[in-house]
């Protein structure tokens, strides 16, 4: 990942543009970061990805009953 200030973006837009085909590029302004220039395709991959909540939602049409055991658990064999 690269970091540049907002002064050396403005100075170098085509460099900035680069270095976003290698990876993201960090924009600060005052020396925190507040910016991100990514590629196209970098953002394309970052758009499709699901989030882990949506991944792990179970649909209302699923049915489960959990099974419960009433045998108590025996010893480790050590």
């Amino acid at each position: 990942m690269t970091t540049v200030s907002a002064r050396e973006f403005n100075q170098d837009v085509s460099g900035a543009k680069r270095a976003a085909d290698e990876g993201p590029v960090v924009i600060t302004d005052r020396g925190e970061p507040a910016y991100v220039l990514l590629s196209i395709a970098d953002y394309e991959q970052m758009r499709d990805r699901r989030s882990l909540l949506d991944a792990l939602q179970m649909d209302d049409d699923v049915e489960f009953e959990p099974v419960v055991s009433r045998t108590l658990p025996r010893a480790a064999d050590l």
